[in-house]
């Protein structure tokens, strides 16, 4: 399957290289389609699953399984389904997203989390886990024995996707060495296609257009406010598509997440916060009365003129120009 897959991979990228054009200093430039690698991608990810199976008996049986734990193997083409084995095709759920104009596919399989705690991780949340980072055809790219701080936003967006689907460990001990142990982790993998990887980069061990597979366990999460302004980086999702980096209210190329006045329109989003609350010391509209216009932290439930967008979102609505 891998001489097939880079038969394809060659084939593509040739007429791509037929249509590319050389800038001044003659360096040739290549564009790759993604709606044109996302079709080849999702035929590799499609075959993948349907040929791919891993050890469903053996994790049902265990209390608290692992990454370590999770098998995954191929079904050659003469070989029946071995007992206590399942087809990953038959058990994993399809997510789809739409990214750079394009809508993309992406699947993933729960093997176990915490059913007690209903936290479950935002794409733009700083989380807790380990992974392990591999190709389609097994070659493992990237891993980590111990658990790391992701900041969700700056992973590939497969990755931070897929681990809104799971929730956080049930508890933790800290051990006499001082390490942690956490119970009952979310514990899974996502398939993914290279879109929602690398895509056209190439980093060490993967290559350029590789479809990734990572494990993971997810131990805690911890919510973001980016750029400090007082709402929420999930929040920040204006469309509601569970990604960040297309959300920009006033076009000034700082995407909301990351800028601290949304709207543009002069007043930071802060100060947008125009609710009543007990600590009455901030005059933020500058009219003298600082009764009138202290927030209650949220400036996302602030509409002065009703039309149902939030001031911070709405030009119309500059702190400067109410009459409060």
């Amino acid at each position: 399957m891998k001489l097939v897959k880079q038969l394809i991979y060659t084939i593509t990228i040739s007429l791509f290289m037929l249509s590319c054009s050389e800038d001044d200093d003659g360096v040739t430039a290549i564009t790759i389609d993604r709606g044109e690698q996302q079709i080849i991608d999702a035929e590799e990810l499609s075959t993948y699953l349907a040929t791919h199976y891993y050890n469903s008996f053996d994790l049902s049986q265990m209390t608290d399984p692992r990454l370590e734990d999770i098998e995954i193997e191929e079904l050659s083409a003469d070989e029946t389904l071995p007992a206590g084995k399942t087809l990953l095709a038959d058990v994993v759920v399809k997510r789809s997203v739409t990214f750079s104009d394009t809508t993309y596919d992406y699947y993933i399989l729960k093997i176990s989390e915490n059913d007690e705690s209903a936290e479950t991780p935002n794409s733009t949340d700083t989380i807790l886990s380990r992974y392990e980072g591999s190709l389609l055809d097994g070659e493992i790219f990237d891993n980590s024995s111990t658990p790391v701080e992701f900041d969700l936003t700056s992973t590939v967006l497969g990755f931070s996707l897929a681990f809104t689907d799971f929730k956080v460990a049930s508890s933790f001990e800290v051990n006499t060495d001082g390490t942690v142990t956490y119970s009952k982790p979310g514990l899974g993998a996502v398939f993914m296609p290279s879109g929602l990887g690398y895509f056209s980069t190439s980093i060490t061990g993967v290559p350029s257009l590789s479809e990734l597979v990572f494990k993971f366990e997810l131990y805690t999460t911890r919510t973001n406010d980016h750029d400090n302004d007082g709402v929420l980086s999930h929040l920040e999702d204006v469309d509601e598509d569970k990604i960040v980096t297309n959300d920009d209210t006033d076009g000034d190329t700082l995407l909301n997440y990351l800028d601290a006045d949304d709207d543009g329109d002069g007043t930071p989003t802060a100060e947008e916060d125009l609710e009543p609350d007990e600590d009455l010391t901030v005059d933020r509209d500058g009219d003298g009365d600082p009764t009138n216009d202290i927030g209650d932290g949220d400036p996302t439930n602030d509409d002065t003129d009703g039309d149902g967008i939030p001031n911070y979102l709405d030009t119309d609505d500059s702190v400067s120009n109410l009459d409060l």
